[in-house]
């Protein structure tokens, strides 16, 4: 195989000698001999020779048309049927040229399950930005924008980057698998400035733009017997990760995120150095599948000491957590190579060539970027699930729900407002049926002690309704925090502050329902019995009456002389009366207790439905989100783990 140098052709403005706006290189001119370019330049005049239909890419930087370079392609050139693939070539000056192919969507295979998640991760972020930090989605926004932008362009291309330290040989690699000088080799460090991209296929303009790669630093291979295997391929030579120049390892970062797989070029030398290892092996160790890792320079090694330092290489990887693509199964694709002397080259262009025709290296870099965003984003909606009192459970339990509402109830007084009602329904009943000379004395022996005794002034309980507010808040406090409990922090301190906020207020609405629910309007329920024991009591009070009626009357002569009938009407009513009374007190303790117990039901009812509007709810409806986002977190990771079943109370 020759290998010729392959330079780019650029416009000057200066110089109109071009009537095509065309200026070659006087070295370029040199290379080519008199008929060379007349026989190109008659292939181009020929009416039936096609000419692109699209509009030639242009230099970022001048707007001006660029081409491939001069790649020693004049015999396949010679060899083309007339209209034969050249709907997007334009053949000029012995130039080659190529313009983009019309966007295309990914592969089925990034379709289905990837779309799945990849919708799941947009929805995600969309349910999260009122609730997690900017930086936290920043990751899992910028894989969504590539992701979108990689589907936009040419699904029959595979964006493959050569990256490597200093002095590895990437440069070399990258000339050996195309076949032609294309990128400077030398001693001088660092020799590769800027990346370089060679496509063996047109049609990937859209990918080189998307790169960043203008369009004098477009090449493309040495069109050979072995350039169709790797039909497809566009390659990328980087500069070097470990270089001093920082503008060239910020073209590194930048497009390591842009490519669909990575070869990485290491030496026998530089093979285990901490930078490569710690900063880029082990970071995207998820990115197995799309990732070549090649031993270079195994020429200069005696002996078996390449499969020796091939072996530690595997181990090193293995530590960094990147599976290897051994029997059969996923993983990196290691390899031992010399570039310069050619050895493994064969093996290299066939594992990419396979690649390559598989067109699925987009969509697993995708899926491997979503991977790594889910993996970032663990901790903000799965870590900490599993923790806690409600092990097992997110949310409130019925056991919570009934503890926040009993605080309530005592923090508005429902039981002391059940037992008033009970004592008001007792006294009440009291008054009804109760012995009329028992409740003279009574009132007279109150009327005789409350005289002289100055009445005491009714002061606020300020006390009280301060321990009251303390109480709501220590319920407020407690309930927010087993809601909380066993989420993750962004998602606890969410359900906290949406519990703090339908607080504010609820001390005065409680007080309010003491007023209007606790206190009994109207004259408490009468039994069926009540009329019985007033007729019974009444019936005891006229006996009375009448018996000493007639007893005076007999005193004072008016009546018949007959002492014993008096006598017993009177005793009769003396003795039935305290009975009557007796026995209504103790009928009236259980519809007494009931009354109050109903009091103390409304109060409580009334506590724990204000509590559920402005706590509750507000709470289980951060609970449902919290339940929607952790949903799409399971599509975006891809299986379902035991957090994702665990149910939200």
């Amino acid at each position: 195989m020759t290998a010729v140098t392959a330079v780019t052709d650029h416009t000057d403005p200066a110089d109109p000698t071009d009537p095509a706006g065309r200026v070659h290189h006087k070295d370029r001119d040199r290379s080519r001999s008199a008929s060379d370019v007349d026989a190109s330049r008659a292939d181009a005049s020929r009416p039936d020779t096609p000419r692109a239909s699209h509009p030639e890419p242009t230099d970022g930087r001048s707007g001006r048309a660029w081409d491939d370079g001069l790649i020693a392609r004049r015999v396949e050139d010679a060899q083309r049927p007339p209209g034969g693939g050249g709907a997007d070539l334009d053949i000029s000056g012995g130039a080659r040229s190529y313009a983009p192919a019309p966007s295309t969507a990914l592969s089925p295979s990034c379709e289905g399950p990837l779309r799945t998640r990849l919708d799941a991760l947009r929805e995600l972020v969309g349910l999260s930005r009122t609730r997690l930090d900017s930086g936290t989605l920043a990751e899992a926004g910028r894989v969504l924008d590539e992701a979108a932008a990689r589907r936009r362009l040419s699904e029959r291309h595979t964006v493959v980057a050569i990256a490597g330290a200093t002095g590895s040989g990437k440069s070399t690699l990258f000339n050996a698998l195309a076949g032609v000088m294309i990128s400077e080799t030398g001693v001088r460090r660092p020799t590769t400035a800027a990346p370089i991209g060679c496509s063996w296929t047109d049609g990937a303009a859209g990918l080189l733009d998307r790169l960043g790669i203008p369009g004098r630093l477009r090449r493309r291979p040495l069109q050979g017997p072995g350039a169709d295997e790797l039909q497809g391929l566009v390659l990328i030579d980087l500069p070097d990760h470990d270089s001093a120049v920082g503008e060239h390892r910020e073209h590194v970062d930048r497009i390591l995120a842009l490519v669909d797989a990575v070869i990485w070029v290491v030496d026998p030398e530089k093979y285990a150095d901490a930078m490569l290892h710690e900063r880029y092996l082990r970071p995207m160790a998820g990115h197995a599948e799309v990732t070549f890792v090649v031993l270079n320079q195994i020429d200069r090694l005696p002996g078996d000491a390449a499969d020796q330092v091939l072996d530690d290489l595997r181990r090193l990887l293995d530590d960094d957590g990147v599976a290897l693509g051994e029997h059969g199964e996923p993983g990196a694709t290691v390899l031992a190579i010399s570039a310069l002397t050619g050895e493994g080259i064969a093996e290299l262009r066939e594992a990419l060539g396979q690649f390559t025709q598989e067109r699925g290296a987009a969509a697993r870099r995708i899926s491997a970027d979503v991977d790594a965003a889910a993996e970032r984003l663990r901790p903000v909606y799965v870590e900490g699930a599993h923790s806690g009192r409600n092990r097992g459970r997110i949310g409130l339990s019925e056991e919570a729900r009934e503890e926040f509402a009993d605080r309530l109830a005592d923090a508005v007084g429902a039981a002391a407002a059940g037992d008033a009602a009970e004592r008001a329904w007792r006294r009440h009943a009291g008054k009804a049926c109760g012995d009329p000379w028992f409740r003279l004395w009574r009132w007279y022996e109150a009327r005789r002690f409350s005289q002289g005794v100055p009445t005491p002034v009714a002061l606020a309980p300020v006390d009280e309704e301060v321990t009251a507010r303390q109480r709501v808040e220590h319920a407020v406090r407690t309930v927010a925090d087993e809601a909380a409990r066993g989420l993750p922090l962004p998602w606890g301190q969410a359900v906290r502050e949406a519990a703090v906020r339908g607080a504010e207020g609820l001390p005065e609405a409680l007080d309010e329902l003491a007023v209007t629910v606790g206190v009994p309007v109207g004259r408490p329920p009468r039994p069926g019995w009540w009329p019985v024991a007033v007729l019974a009591q009444a019936a005891m009070t006229l006996l009375q009456v009448v018996g000493g009626i007639w007893l005076v009357g007999q005193i004072i002569g008016l009546a018949t002389p007959n002492l014993g009938v008096p006598v017993l009407l009177m005793l009769a009513g003396i003795v039935g009366g305290p009975c009557v009374e007796w026995t209504s007190r103790m009928a009236a303790r259980g519809p007494a207790r009931r009354y109050g117990n109903d009091a103390e039901r409304r109060l409580r009812e009334a506590a724990a439905g204000c509590g559920r509007a402005r706590v509750l709810d507000p709470v289980a409806a951060e609970l449902l989100r919290y339940r929607e986002v952790r949903e799409q977190y399971v599509r975006v990771s891809g299986e379902l783990s035991g957090a994702a079943r665990s149910p939200i109370g």
